[in-house]
């Protein structure tokens, strides 16, 4: 293995001992080490690197993701040797456009557990309603919930223990005492249908196992079109993701409805949303009309108190 090969290893060690996971990182800097080598270069040069991101036939968003990734390396690298360069990520400008979330409204939620309650299988069907209902009320990603262990679910402390967040965070989740009893419910269910699964996973397939990702996104394509919430009827698809949207956005509407400080209650709403700053928060909320009109009832209480 070259220096080069080598230093990738300890940065990845370095950066993942942090939290991040850099899934696309161990399979990039291996081959930007390997095309160095055959340009039987040592250090790293902002040409080199604008060429090998550039190279492969894709859209200029990937080019630039090429490059921040090179970009983060060479800064590694340059902290012990100068001659390394640090490529300027805006050599590739993209601009990335931020999906519109879909806002679920109650009426959506119910429509959608009552379409996962049709699906044959009793157990699937028990686990797609608990699954959606679960993302709604916690506002939790989708990998955090197929990723709970029964360990992990303590109702009798109302908690849900989320080990392994985005970045290897991990942090508490409080549950509403109906959240409880519907994942009681649920658990007595599981364990009556399926006494020997084959895992510890809360969720469970028909056959015991952990649900995977993109069985689910299958599962809750089929449940959305049953709905009307596909991408015909709305122009654009309702994601499991807007579950985190819609939580955020319910969460500030029923704080400005308590007439709470919503500014001082946002690092709440990050820590529960496991995000370490709330400027990370800020992704999730949506200028949604009836959030405006309660801010704008507030702006002018404030105003009408001016002497």
């Amino acid at each position: 293995m070259s220096v080069l090969g080598e230093a990738v290893t300890d940065y990845l060690e370095l950066r993942r001992s942090l939290g991040y996971k850099l899934s696309a990182h161990h399979r990039l800097l291996p081959q930007f080490v390997e095309f160095l080598d055959q340009r039987h270069a040592t250090v790293i040069t902002t040409d080199l690197a604008l060429e090998w991101a550039t190279q492969p036939a894709g859209s200029v968003v990937w080019w630039h993701q090429r490059l921040a990734v090179v970009a983060g390396f060479a800064r590694y690298l340059q902290a012990s040797d100068v001659r390394h360069q640090v490529p300027p990520v805006d050599l590739v400008p993209a601009k990335f456009r931020r999906a519109i979330p879909y806002l679920y409204s109650e009426a959506d939620v119910v429509a959608l557990m009552s379409a996962a309650r049709a699906i044959p299988s009793p157990l699937k069907a028990s686990t797609y309603e608990t699954l959606i209902g679960l993302l709604s009320v916690t506002g939790m990603r989708i990998g955090e919930v197929i990723g709970l262990d029964r360990s992990d679910v303590a109702l009798a402390e109302r908690l849900l223990t989320v080990h392994h967040g985005k970045n290897g965070r991990s942090r508490e989740v409080a549950l509403h005492p109906t959240t409880v009893t519907a994942l009681d419910t649920y658990a007595h269910l599981r364990d009556e249908l399926c006494p020997r699964p084959i895992g510890a996973s809360f969720l469970v397939t028909s056959t015991g196992r952990r649900l995977d990702t993109g069985t689910v996104w299958h599962t809750f394509d089929r449940l959305r079109r049953c709905c009307g919430l596909d991408r015909e009827t709305l122009g654009r698809q309702a994601r499991i993701h807007d579950f985190r949207h819609s939580f955020a956005l319910g969460t500030l509407l029923s704080w400005y409805q308590q007439d709470l400080d919503v500014e001082a209650c946002l690092p709440l709403l990050s820590t529960f949303l496991g995000h370490v700053d709330p400027s990370d928060t800020y992704w999730y909320l949506e200028a949604a009309p009836q959030l405006l009109a309660l801010a704008a009832k507030r702006l002018d209480d404030i105003w009408d108190r001016q002497p």
